[in-house]
């Protein structure tokens, strides 16, 4: 997605060559248009697909999530926490990711209410790196008894494999800027 691409560019910064920092308009403050320019194209990219629920995971995947679902006629949205809230009183769903950016270690959750057999869910998230926690939302809709129908990251880190990791499950991977690598400071998108 070429304005994407052309946002990361012009505000988005590196620290090193394994971080994209993009707290300007995707996980700290909002481009609300560009938010709803990404659920356009999650729905262009995914329609065939029929989703009838989102699932991503607090806090940063949330905004595009929104986004998607007003895109494909207001589907709920289901989002996984990452600590267990007091109020979580009934089952969950859980499954272990670590952060790459945090270098933490989470237990998602998503109340057994929220997910069942037969949903077809597309999982959205802002970033795919080495895929943890894309696999540890695979793991919940499995036990859920629902289908992932496919997996969206505004921004993929090819060079971590996490897409490759998440297609070798037979998941639908299409992400919408595909950073190949970065070179002294300068973000090299893939092709």
């Amino acid at each position: 997605m070429k304005e994407l691409q052309d946002k990361i560019l012009r505000d988005g910064k590196t620290i090193g060559t394994e971080i994209v920092k993009v707290d300007m308009f995707l996980n700290h403050m909002l481009d609300i248009k560009l938010m709803d320019d990404m659920g356009e194209e999650i729905k262009r990219l995914f329609n065939e697909e029929n989703p009838n629920k989102i699932l991503t995971v607090e806090a940063s995947g949330i905004p595009i999530a929104v986004s998607a679902s007003r895109a494909f006629g207001y589907i709920p949205v289901v989002f996984a926490k990452k600590t267990k809230p007091s109020t979580m009183i009934d089952d969950a769903y859980t499954a272990e990711a670590r952060s790459f950016t945090k270098g933490t270690t989470s237990v998602l959750r998503v109340a057994k209410d929220f997910l069942g057999e037969g949903d077809r869910i597309l999982i959205i998230d802002d970033f795919l790196a080495a895929g943890q926690a894309g696999m540890a939302l695979c793991d919940i809709v499995e036990q859920a008894g629902g289908k992932v129908v496919g997996f969206c990251a505004a921004i993929e880190k090819k060079h971590q494999g996490g897409a490759d990791l998440l297609r070798s499950r037979g998941i639908p991977v299409k992400n919408l800027a595909i950073i190949d690598h970065i070179e002294d400071g300068r973000i090299i998108f893939e092709d």
